[in-house]
């Protein structure tokens, strides 16, 4: 449905609430997969999500109704495949930056799209692309995000919510709108090229930047510190004096 209560040039224009979904990006995705062209910035939005998915295959878990599950659709065919990472560096500082105005600077990106609050984990998010030759065709960006959730069972040591940080409940469509006006005004500097700019912010995100922390890496906890990310999205650290590489499944957090 079309809207008025978002602000935005065209990020959550075209909203469309469902009580039930399996997964937002699969229900995005299979809209796409229809003859019928989809509208750039259309956002599908959940209560319950039995099926979300994480990075990794991971399974993403949420309470009815307490958490933000939603998708985004873009047309990102301005994007060459080479330059995809810096669509998920636009999408996290987007966020982050919409957290930050309401949880302050305790919020940063766990490489390459988990969203933290200080030590604990308060979303993540999950890009999809279909890709045309040597660029991107478009783009579906699933988020969750923990809101008013504040049993995490298994997991209380590792999450938090916004609910849990500021002692309160929390709308859940009124975050979107904040977040949608965020995401668009990084996605906007990336369709503009500024890419230089948004490598720097990201980096300055980054959880446990410069700070010595235990990784996995080949089934060896070992020290080393983040220094940075490469422009294809390869985590760079330090260990032992020395520079290293990291694809994503090659190393694993400590924490």
């Amino acid at each position: 449905m079309q809207n008025s209560i978002f602000s935005t040039l065209f990020i959550g224009q075209n909203l469309v609430k469902l009580s039930e979904v399996d997964s937002t990006n699969t229900y995005l995705k299979d809209l796409v997969s229809k003859s019928k062209p989809l509208i750039d910035g259309t956002v599908i939005m959940a209560d319950r999500q039995f099926a979300g998915r994480g990075q990794k295959d991971n399974v993403w878990f949420s309470q009815d109704g307490q958490n933000l599950t939603c998708s985004i659709y873009l047309k990102s065919s301005f994007l060459a495949v080479s330059e995809q990472f810096f669509l998920n560096i636009a999408i996290c500082l987007g966020i982050t930056d919409c957290l930050i105005t309401l949880l302050n600077n305790d919020c940063s990106i766990k490489w390459p799209n988990d969203l933290f609050y200080k030590n604990r984990k308060l979303g993540g998010i999950l890009i999809e692309n279909n890709i045309k030759g040597y660029h991107l065709k478009e783009s579906i960006i699933g988020i969750g995000l923990n809101i008013n959730q504040t049993d995490f069972g298994d997991l209380e040591n590792n999450a938090t919510s916004i609910a849990k940080i500021l002692h309160q409940n929390y709308d859940i469509t009124n975050l979107l709108i904040q977040i949608c006006n965020s995401i668009e005004k990084r996605y906007l500097q990336l369709k503009s090229g500024q890419k230089t700019i948004l490598a720097a912010d990201y980096q300055k995100r980054l959880f446990l930047l410069n700070q010595p922390s235990r990784f996995e890496i080949k089934n060896k906890i070992i020290e080393g510190e983040i220094i940075g990310v490469s422009p294809e999205g390869y985590l760079i650290m330090k260990i032992d004096g020395e520079s290293h590489q990291f694809d994503l499944k090659e190393v694993k957090f400590i924490i």
